[in-house]
């Protein structure tokens, strides 16, 4: 059974950006090795950490969103851990609701404002 996941990873900012993209493809490539689907990917630069972590208070962040089988993460996050390059990691199963959410952000319907009627819709909906 396959399920629909979302796994965040922060890279080195020491990488080239060649180097931070061999990174990313060697996780898409593992991912769809395994028979996987990438509903999205996103790379959301380079942005501060909270804490340092190794003695880096930066890092790159990369975000892909994947249909998988369970018995995948696992290996993906022994692979994660491996890899001296990431400085962190989070996968997690999305549920439908958060599948809806990620669908919307990604359509860039998140954070908008709802349409305001004009004057003839609001006379319609009265009637």
């Amino acid at each position: 059974m396959s399920n629909r996941y979302e796994s965040i990873f922060i890279t080195t900012p020491l990488l080239t950006e060649d180097q931070t993209k061999e990174v990313v493809d060697k996780f898409k490539d593992l991912l769809n090795s395994h028979e996987s689907k990438i509903v999205n990917e996103e790379n959301w630069g380079l942005r501060k950490l909270a804490y340092p972590i190794k003695k880096k208070s930066t890092g790159f962040y990369h975000l892909l969103e994947f249909e998988a089988n369970p018995e995948l993460i696992a290996k993906l996050e022994v692979e994660y851990k491996r890899d001296e390059r990431i400085l962190r990691f989070l996968t997690v199963k999305l549920d439908k609701y958060a599948q809806v959410y990620a669908d919307r952000r990604r359509k860039g319907e998140v954070g908008k404002k709802p349409k305001a009627f004009s004057e003839k819709e609001k006379e319609e909906e009265n009637v």
